[in-house]
């Protein structure tokens, strides 16, 4: 079995020494390449070049933007037969994707997990999903959620560490002094159906998102890498409205419900289109603003030992 162990260097400063261990016990397993990644988009690159060299796996140790690099090398070519199976070994702050997965929580137990994975042959077929051209494992969105994103990432920039607490401040500071929220900017059409018109989008591949570390947020409750997509749609962003939705996806329970809320449950896929440039997002990752989004769900996408 050949192998190739893609390092984001930011998860071996959280792990210290999990590089050599895990390469060390991959290398006991399978024919082991590590390459260590260099800048935004290598690990793309390396997953590609795996692709071309008919690597049996390819094994991300980082984040949710490690692993949406290497899933969108792995398909840059759409789903085949044949592909590198996907291997994950959290080093992130989130680690949404593994955990959905059901892959513990930390690096040393996950790793010790995907050693089993390996020696059983235990592999999971996932349904992903394409934003435009760019593939996603957990969640995009258009708009409000991309915007906190944005900020969030500004802030690791200038030093800050990627927190729950983070994400709340960034989130109700852009809500009440940032965000245009008189009049939804949005509108979701599905196949031929007419144009709805939303203030806020969240677009869920599966459940739950864990950004808030123990209590995981949940917009889409139903969910699942075995199902299409879903999404969680706001009419309008009054105060009092948004809210009493937060409190709904935050709840142990969520059962998300009420007239300002447009649900949808295991579509094929749906547009997004915005009456000016909106920030974009998808599993986390800003990606620029855009004016308009494809989103289209991709069952049995791709492989992932576990």
């Amino acid at each position: 079995m050949r192998a190739l162990l893609v390092v984001n260097p930011k998860a071996t400063a959280t792990t210290p020494g999990m590089r050599d261990v895990l390469t060390h016990a991959l290398s006991s397993e399978t024919k082991l390449d590590v390459v260590q990644t260099q800048a935004r988009g290598h690990a793309t690159s390396l997953a590609r070049q795996a692709v071309v060299e008919g690597l049996d796996v390819v094994v991300a140790l980082g984040g949710d933007g490690t692993v949406n690099e290497v899933v969108n090398g792995l398909l840059a070519d759409g789903p085949a037969a044949g592909l590198p199976a996907l291997a994950v070994v959290p080093g992130g702050n989130a680690n949404v994707f593994a955990r959905a997965l059901g892959l513990p929580g930390t690096a040393v137990e996950a790793a010790g997990r995907l050693l089993g994975a390996l020696r059983d042959g235990r592999r999971r077929s996932v349904g992903l999903a394409t934003a435009d051209e760019r593939w996603f494992t957990f969640c995009a969105g258009l708009g409000l959620d991309a915007e906190v994103v944005r900020r969030v990432e500004q802030a690791r920039a200038e030093g800050q560490k990627a927190t729950p607490g983070l994400f709340v401040r960034q989130g109700v500071q852009h809500f009440f002094r940032g965000a245009q929220r008189r009049e939804p900017a949005m509108t979701v059409r599905v196949g031929d159906g007419p144009p709805t018109r939303i203030g806020l989008a969240l677009v869920c591949n599966t459940t739950p998102w864990t950004y808030l570390g123990p209590r995981p947020v949940q917009p889409c409750p139903q969910a699942s890498f075995d199902a299409g997509l879903d999404l969680f749609a706001l009419r309008r962003l009054g105060t009092l409205t948004t809210l009493r939705h937060l409190r709904q996806i935050l709840a142990e329970d969520p059962r998300p419900h009420g007239r300002h809320l447009l649900q949808l449950h295991d579509v094929d896929g749906f547009e997004l289109r915005a009456d000016r440039p909106l920030a974009f997002q998808v599993d986390g990752d800003d990606l620029g603003d855009r004016t308009s989004v494809t989103f289209r769900s991709v069952p049995r996408a791709l492989d992932v030992v576990v």
